[in-house]
């Protein structure tokens, strides 16, 4: 509800400012030159008559009253030297950047490059006109050209994709004359922006505290293992366990992921086993496919009853949790068979390696879960010899 009654109050300053700041604007004169309709009262056209007399305009109704593509398309345009006032476009400058500001922070994917856009263009357009007041060598320049050139500028100042932002304009004035200027706006725009701060996009992922992994590891991972940041206390699982353990684990950790051991049959000694999801013990738990013992047979497997749909992740909506999972007492004393549904094959590290590397290793292959197991240290049979003999020498003597 609190998400629903943001967006509303957001649309309701929208709606205010788009009915209400039109009214600062002044009536202009139609050129007598245009092959446009002057004023147009279609729900398109960028010369809108609003409150004005019959022959006459508001240039910043145009701006307000028009979608996004065609105010763009209007502040690109050339040969339109005396279409808008320095008063409209610092009150649409002033208007699209605060609601850009505004909107960019609500649940609904408003957008940020167009608004930028705009901004860019407006402030842009001001400046070819101030240009042009002073009667020097620069005013010669269209106002269109200024306002590819400031949305240029601000597009690269605030997001730093100087390609991609370059490829984009290309494409928008299909004009590749242009492409030198733009080239070196987003040049001197990015680098003076770098000087400063990171890009938006990167100061909302570390506003909001997402889960993002940089690049490159910091220096200080060079001198550190994997084992050095392991989690403790580790919260592992037997092949065969008790319903109350899993259910115990469930509800006192949010992992998303669990280490299964086993033993090997040769050595006596634990192993991973693999590695079983929390969604998928929560669907086992679900469908209470226990069993009575501890001691399994052939004819105990469970993985039957279930098809590969039944741990998928939901399409949408809610998925289950454990406390929407009801088990009765007799039942917590039972046992799960988790062998069918363990990833008998997940990435692993010795706990000796550089975590530079285990760090480069874990975001280069785009993992969720990294197992870190302790290296095996093995004696050689030669060795065992040779330290018998030394312990029999050190008796003799």
């Amino acid at each position: 509800m609190l998400k629903i009654f943001h967006a509303v109050i957001v649309s309701l300053i929208t709606s205010a400012c788009v009915i209400g700041l039109p009214w600062l604007g002044a009536c202009t004169a139609c050129p007598s030159d245009l092959d446009e309709e002057c004023p147009s009262t279609g729900s398109s056209g960028n010369f809108k008559q609003f409150t004005c007399p019959e022959g006459h305009y508001n240039d910043l109704a145009g701006l307000f009253f028009n979608i996004n593509d065609d105010v763009v398309r209007n502040l690109f345009s050339v040969g339109t030297t005396n279409e808008f006032q320095y008063r409209s476009l610092a009150i649409y400058l002033a208007s699209s950047y605060m609601l850009a500001l505004l909107t960019y922070g609500t649940p609904v994917p408003s957008g940020l490059f167009i608004p930028a856009i705009i901004t860019g263009a407006t402030y842009g357009r001001i400046i070819g006109m101030v240009m042009r007041s002073l009667n020097s060598d620069l005013s010669q320049l269209d106002e269109g050209l200024y306002a590819i050139l400031g949305a240029a500028s601000f597009l690269g100042g605030s997001m730093r994709m100087t390609v991609s932002i370059c490829v984009i304009l290309l494409e928008l004035t299909n004009n590749l004359l242009m492409l030198p200027l733009t080239m070196l706006v987003l040049l001197i725009s990015k680098t003076i922006g770098d000087m400063f701060n990171h890009s938006v996009y990167d100061q909302i992922v570390h506003i909001k505290a997402l889960p993002f992994l940089e690049e490159h590891p910091e220096p200080y991972m060079k001198h550190l293992i994997a084992y050095d940041v392991c989690s403790r206390p580790l919260h592992t699982f037997s092949t065969i366990e008790m319903v109350i353990n899993v259910v115990d684990v469930l509800r006192r950790t949010n992992h998303n992921a669990f280490p299964v051991i086993g033993i090997d049959m040769a050595s006596k000694k634990q192993i991973l086993y693999g590695l079983i999801l929390r969604s998928h013990l929560l669907v086992l738990l679900k469908s209470k496919v226990f069993l009575p013992s501890s001691n399994i047979d052939n004819e105990s497997d469970t993985s039957k009853n279930f098809r590969s749909s039944d741990f998928g992740k939901p399409g949408s909506g809610k998925s289950i949790t454990i406390d929407d999972i009801e088990i009765s007492p007799h039942e917590l004393e039972m046992y799960i068979d988790l062998h069918p549904y363990t990833n008998t094959s997940p990435y692993t590290v010795v706990d000796t390696m550089s975590l530079a590397k285990t760090f480069t290793l874990f975001r280069r292959l785009g993992l969720r879960h990294l197992c870190v197991v302790p290296k095996v240290q093995t004696v050689s049979p030669f060795n065992f010899l040779c330290t018998l003999m030394l312990l029999i020498f050190l008796c003799l003597l």
